[in-house]
């Protein structure tokens, strides 16, 4: 009977080893790095989640991806919940870079280090930030709209106040779009998804009937100002911010779209695992990682565009 006891005594303990070894993600089983993303219904943001899960697999390490499809507290539930579950390491991209910032410091105090994407989460101090540098990228569309709108005309701005990417966009659109003086930004509108887009930019040259330009801080954004321009038969020109496909053959056609400033998703998402890996096993990495977008033009493609002290140059 005493053996009977020992050994179902040392099963016991077995077991809850095994059970205590599988809970937690820095476990025997390896790096688990929980990503809370944006949207899966944006190309550019699926862009990301697919470059995240292919280098997660070079590195052979569990990435547990959730979709907060633009809702705030749908991604603070998902963090508080990679928490819970003792994830190695956060990946974020925010849907409201002032918003996150509570549930950010939780992972911070639990120990987890934080990497954010593309958007910026303020308030809080993460430990690598991997991003287009945006302001750059807002200044070089200043200058395409100028190009293409020979210097001069009324410009409408459609915007997305909530997130710190966006705003550093129009912050490099307005700083670039001063040293024109024959260039004026009359209106700005919000327009978070392509629906909302297309309705600021009816809203836009219905009550700017001299309006010559509209920047659209995403693809999506620029597709549907291109759309509406045509529908009221405007002569307007339209530069956009993303460069996917879709925007990029836009861009090739004849029509309003002539410009559009190019990320590069696929390398934030594996910069962002990359750096993530490091994090879990202790190692420092950059605090900020930006990443220079290019220019696609209409009838050109990609031009070499030179930024030196506030100065933007693109090729005649």
């Amino acid at each position: 009977m005493k053996k009977i006891l020992v050994l179902a005594l040392a099963l016991m303990i077995a077991l809850l080893g095994a059970c205590s070894s599988q809970s937690g993600g820095s476990s025997d089983d390896g790096i688990t790095i929980g990503a809370s993303l944006l949207t899966a219904s944006h190309p550019f943001q699926v862009a990301i989640k697919e470059a995240i899960e292919a280098e997660a697999g070079k590195q052979d390490v569990k990435v547990d991806i959730a979709i907060a499809d633009q809702d705030l507290n749908r991604q603070i539930s998902s963090i508080e919940d990679f928490i819970n579950k003792q994830v190695d390491a956060i990946i974020v991209t925010p849907v409201d870079s002032d918003g996150i910032k509570g549930a950010l410091i939780k992972a911070k105090d639990a120990g987890i280090p934080v990497v954010t994407v593309d958007i910026k989460a303020n308030g809080v101090e993460v430990d690598s930030h991997i991003a287009t540098d945006n302001y750059t990228g807002g200044m070089i569309a200043a200058e395409a709209m100028a190009k293409y709108m020979g210097g001069e005309g009324e410009v409408g701005l459609i915007t997305y106040p909530e997130v710190q990417s966006v705003r550093d966009r129009i912050d490099g659109f307005k700083a670039n779009a001063a040293n024109h003086p024959g260039m004026e930004i009359v209106t700005e509108l919000p327009g978070r998804t392509r629906e909302e887009a297309k309705s600021a930019s009816e809203d836009m040259l219905t009550a700017q009937p001299n309006l010559k330009g509209i920047f659209g801080f995403g693809d999506d954004m620029a597709i549907a100002a291109t759309a509406a321009i045509t529908e009221r038969g405007a002569d307007a020109v339209v530069i956009g911010f993303d460069g996917l496909e879709e925007a990029l053959k836009s861009v090739d056609e004849d029509n309003a779209f002539k410009a559009v400033v190019v990320q590069f998703p696929d390398k934030m998402g594996e910069v962002a695992v990359q750096n993530a890996v490091k994090l879990a096993n202790g190692e420092e990495v950059e605090k900020e990682v930006p990443i220079t977008p290019g220019l696609y033009v209409h009838s050109e493609g990609f031009v070499d565009v030179t930024v030196d002290n506030g100065k933007v140059t693109i090729p005649e």
